[in-house]
């Protein structure tokens, strides 16, 4: 079931996260939960999804996530570090991104995403360094 105040956060402060098609399912301080749907303009040849689709779908995820955890005064974050390791294609269905904060620091929020496909198998594994605003 789809997150609609979620959705509407992700594409009202990322509006490419909206051309992308990303879908938020749920979203909190602990776990921040989107996917994006397979479909052929996001492919590479042999019709898997584009690494740098499914590395959006996390950098987005990820975001919101340290977004929700910033500390008192923080006004937003920036990626300054982003750490992806792809282990398998997603050919059909959906990728499911999940965040969760690893670090929320005064000046870092670290976050830790795992994409998996329709099928629960681990697509990618990403780590990422937001910088507090």
């Amino acid at each position: 079931m789809t997150d609609l105040e979620g959705t509407q956060l992700f594409h009202r402060s990322m509006p490419f996260s909206e051309r992308l098609g990303v879908e938020v399912l749920e979203h909190g301080r602990e776990l921040v939960r989107s996917r994006l749907k397979w479909d052929e303009s996001l492919c590479t040849l042999g019709g898997a999804l584009h690494g740098g689709a499914l590395m959006a779908l996390a950098d987005s995820t990820g975001a919101v996530c340290a977004f929700l955890n910033l500390p008192e005064g923080g006004q937003g974050t920036t990626t300054v570090e982003s750490k992806t390791n792809f282990l398998r294609a997603v050919r059909s269905g959906y990728a499911v991104a999940s965040s969760r904060p690893l670090h929320a620091g005064r000046k870092f929020v670290v976050v830790e995403t795992e994409i998996h496909d329709d099928d629960g198998k681990l697509v990618a594994k990403v780590t990422q360094t937001q910088a507090v605003l």
